[in-house]
């Protein structure tokens, strides 16, 4: 029977999309997920692997990164100093052949999560140099002559934070999810995951602080979800009585990167 996502007891996942991950198991198709910083992207891999019992592959993409990365690297520098210097097994280029995160993924003997992580980081052409890769699940290495095939289809979680547009060519081979800002509800069950035990007085004036500060205008970097639980366990350590939170926002640092929020928040506490 073909295991289903239902969520897991560290990740707090909506109907949605736990659908959209089971329907993209089901196509054998890669699920792109898109959402602001901070609403789990990352984490949803994870969550699937812990689920399912399968192990967790995570390629970080970064602005150099290209698709023969995540193939495989033929070291030629080290082939070349190896011959210089008399070593044995020169003569086996294999030796010599590094497996990429989407090699070591289809060379897997069990099925594993593949998770392709901040893919707008890289340039425009870097999706649609997998595109090959992912729709036939194999890869050639011209040096060996060999043919690399997916032992087990992978379960490829793709993730971006909208900061340049992928290609349509890549798009339509995605199952494609957006994860909406949690709303304060939902936000407390995913702190509830986080913490043995909030004082309910201390977290309902942290949600309504944290969400009055994300919907002041000119705000230019709202606050996450992981910034939020960090406050909490700031407003924690510093035994702050809950009060004061939405009368002084205490360890604003936390929640607020920027010189500009800062400012914009202290300006808007001053005519409330």
């Amino acid at each position: 029977m073909e295991q289903t996502f239902q969520g897991s007891k560290d990740y707090v996942a909506s109907q949605e999309l736990m659908r959209s991950v089971n329907i993209s198991i089901a196509l054998q198709k890669p699920l792109l997920i898109k959402g602001e910083p901070g609403t789990g992207k990352t984490m949803l891999a994870e969550a699937i692997s812990q689920a399912l019992g399968k192990k967790l592959i995570i390629w970080n993409i970064k602005s150099t990164t290209k698709a023969q990365d995540g193939l495989y690297v033929y070291d030629v520098v080290q082939r070349l100093y190896d011959s210089q210097f008399g070593n044995e097994g020169v003569d086996d280029i294999g030796k010599y052949v590094k497996l990429g995160k989407l090699g070591e993924a289809f060379s897997s003997e069990e099925q594993v999560i593949l998770l392709i992580d901040e893919i707008d980081k890289a340039d425009l052409e870097f999706p649609n140099d997998l595109l090959w890769e992912l729709d036939k699940m194999e890869f050639y290495i011209p040096e060996t002559k060999e043919t690399v095939k997916a032992k087990q289809r992978p379960i490829v979680i793709v993730t971006s934070n909208a900061e340049k547009e992928l290609p349509d060519a890549f798009l339509r081979r995605c199952i494609f999810h957006y994860i909406e800002f949690p709303d304060e509800e939902q936000m407390e069950e995913i702190i509830k995951v986080h913490f043995d035990h909030v004082e309910e007085h201390l977290l309902q004036q942290v949600l309504e602080t944290f969400y009055w500060i994300r919907g002041l205008y000119n705000i230019q970097k709202k606050p996450s979800t992981s910034e939020v639980i960090d406050w909490i366990h700031a407003l924690v350590l510093g035994g702050v009585d809950p009060d004061k939170i939405r009368e002084t926002v205490p360890f604003a640092g936390v929640l607020l990167k920027k010189n500009e929020d800062v400012d914009t928040m202290k300006r808007y506490m001053k005519n409330r």
